[in-house]
């Protein structure tokens, strides 16, 4: 039951983008594009999805377990730290080149942007680099880790 809504939720959240433009690159570099031909429908995607999404944790942190049962799992620290910092400035980087991230990057992969395919295969390349550098990470001594 849990992977059949997991699909659904997917789905729905594919067809939202899909349905506010937001699979296409182009869009989103029209958003990204403040000095030009802005377009600002993004925004309103953000702020209708933040909106969901706020009374949807709201509901979430006052249970232990999900509908189905499931344990819940929110996230527990708000700090920020140099690694959250430089990951983010990274995704943005890379949002801002492409436009398009990877949640919309598999709508579009779907729908047969050629575009996404190159996008992919690089999200799984950083993907690996991270593995490998938190497998060499975890290796160091703690004194090397502060240098």
């Amino acid at each position: 039951m849990l992977a059949f809504t997991a699909f659904i939720a997917g789905l729905v959240f594919g067809l939202g983008l899909v349905v506010s433009g937001m699979a296409n690159p182009a869009k989103v570099l029209g958003f990204l594009d403040v000095t030009g031909e802005w377009d600002p429908s993004l925004a309103l995607v953000m702020v209708g999805s933040i909106a969901v999404g706020s009374i949807g944790f709201a509901l979430a942190s006052r249970r232990s377990v999900s509908l189905l049962g499931a344990p819940m799992r929110l996230p527990d620290t708000r700090r920020i730290d140099r690694r959250l910092v430089i990951g983010s400035l990274l995704f943005g980087v890379g949002w801002g080149i492409a436009g398009i991230c990877p949640g919309p990057v598999l709508v579009a992969l779907g729908m047969g942007y050629v575009k996404a395919l190159v996008f992919v295969a690089a999200m799984l390349a950083g993907m690996g680099a991270y593995e490998v550098l938190e497998r060499h990470r975890a290796r160091l001594p703690r004194a090397e880790l502060q240098q």
